[in-house]
């Protein structure tokens, strides 16, 4: 008989944020994959936990989810672990778990911390309807271009986002989507955890007064008055005022007066495009 593969949801900072039926479990099993040994080692430790470890991350998931699962089929139970909070959201771990279904090997969820969820929870943005995207592009032409095929979008959009990119990423939401609430989460459930809220070009001003930008970001863009549900920029709206025969700052009024955004945010969004 075949042993079992336990996804095991890990804290994201506070080691205290971990159910009981995660920490029995990790003293139970036969070994644990991690996405790194020696920052796991630090929470089993914590725990007294002792038992073998073995690495598990994006440079070598191909070849090792072919050795865990001949472990799973040889009976031996397995827990998989990320760094930080559930495994496969934006981590390592896609490909033992398909591999390990195919070969009709249980695969149990032992759900708890994600900072995805823990964010939006507390960010003040609406949570009925939201989609996480993962890590935006690195470059800046790629990542206009998706928050341009994003705009129309009616849900609470999530990302991640490194802190030497944000000021940059924030600086493109600013460009192509001016009016809408973001919504930023530092450092969650550690010492200094930090939200911050308002539109792109508020939470760039802040961020650019700090003499360094540190911590991972969970990144969070709402459904604002400045978008509309045909999904036109405000450049659009400008442009098609103006067929019609409107002057360029009437044109701006208008937009702005609609859109809830003031004359100078629609300007700089017209000129930045």
């Amino acid at each position: 008989m075949s042993g079992t593969l336990y996804i095991v949801a890990t804290p994201i900072g506070n080691l205290e944020d971990i159910t009981y039926r995660a920490v029995r479990l990790l003293g139970d099993v036969d070994l644990i994959a991690c996405e790194d040994t020696r920052q796991t080692r630090k929470l089993l430790d914590h725990y007294g936990i002792k038992k073998p470890t073995i690495s598990y991350h994006e440079h070598n998931e191909r070849e090792r989810a072919s050795e865990l699962v001949a472990e799973l089929e040889s009976g031996k139970n397995i827990a998989l672990v990320s760094d930080a909070g559930t495994p496969l959201i934006a981590d390592p771990g896609y490909r033992i778990v398909a591999a390990a279904r195919a070969k009709g090997i249980p695969v149990v969820p032992i759900p708890g911390p994600s900072a995805v969820i823990a964010a939006l929870s507390a960010s003040g943005l609406p949570s009925d309807s939201f989609s996480f995207l993962g890590f935006l592009p690195v470059k800046s032409t790629q990542r206009r271009r998706l928050l341009e095929e994003l705009r129309a979008s009616e849900s609470t959009l999530i990302f991640y986002e490194a802190p030497h990119r944000i000021v940059e990423t924030l600086r493109d939401i600013e460009a192509i989507m001016p009016g809408r609430p973001v919504a930023l989460a530092r450092e969650l459930t550690k010492l200094h955890e930090e939200f911050l809220g308002g539109v792109a070009a508020e939470l760039r001003n802040v961020l650019e007064s700090k003499s360094a930008v540190k911590g991972e970001f969970v990144l969070m863009i709402g459904k604002g008055a400045g978008e509309r549900a045909d999904g036109k920029s405000v450049e659009e709206a400008v442009d098609d005022l103006m067929k019609q025969g409107v002057s360029r700052m009437e044109a701006y009024k208008r937009v702005a007066r609609e859109r809830g955004l003031s004359k100078r945010d629609v300007y700089r969004a017209c000129e930045i495009e």
